[in-house]
């Protein structure tokens, strides 16, 4: 699995948001499996978003598509700066909960 790591400044989480849940890129037809969007306790004016896909290359697509076509236009108009973004993937995963073998 690959995610798709974006962090950066807003000036107002509820702008952002609503400009998010409008879906300009349509994630799910870009292939995001699924996604998180997290705030910083200390920083309200932050947002790091990851999303999830099967192929690399699929982050790739939407990471350049978000750089062509939506940081810089009106279909972002709470983002402050430039948006850090990486793709990485996942090298390990489990479920939190015992492990096998404890008790």
């Amino acid at each position: 699995m690959y995610t798709l790591q974006i962090e950066h400044s807003i000036t107002d989480f509820t702008l952002w948001k609503a400009a998010f849940d409008r879906d300009p890129l349509d994630r799910a037809g870009s292939g995001v499996l699924a996604y998180r969007i997290g705030r910083p306790v200390d920083d309200a004016a932050y947002v790091v978003v990851e999303l999830d896909f099967e192929r690399r290359e699929q982050a790739a697509a939407l990471l350049a598509a978000l750089q062509q076509r939506v940081w810089n236009s009106p279909a972002a108009p709470a983002l402050i700066g430039s948006p850090q973004a990486r793709i990485v993937e996942t090298a390990h995963s489990t479920l939190a909960g015992p492990q096998p073998g404890s008790r």
